[in-house]
């Protein structure tokens, strides 16, 4: 199974969670040194509580299944101070 199928597999075991908030995730890419790059989506990518997400429980998944990732970055991060982020509901 190839890193990429690997990954997909550790976010599927959360995407329920998720997705009970109206959000998911995408993977972007895995760069060549082992960085996977996401996307939020849904109310994932408006959300104050996404960097909690992203660190709390996206890469703890990822880094427990896939132990070759080196790290995880979003490439659209919600600010908790930013005026169009929206709390889940």
């Amino acid at each position: 199974m190839d890193l990429l199928q690997r990954v997909e597999n550790a976010l599927d075991s959360i995407r329920p969670y998720l997705e009970a908030d109206g959000g998911n995730v995408s993977v972007e890419e895995i760069t060549p040194d082992n960085i996977v790059r996401l996307r939020l989506l849904g109310s994932c990518g408006s959300c104050p509580m996404s960097l909690m997400t992203l660190k709390a429980g996206i890469e703890q998944a990822i880094l427990r299944s896939v132990p070759e990732i080196v790290g995880i970055e979003a490439t659209n991060l919600t600010d908790v101070d930013d005026p169009n982020a929206v709390m889940p509901n």
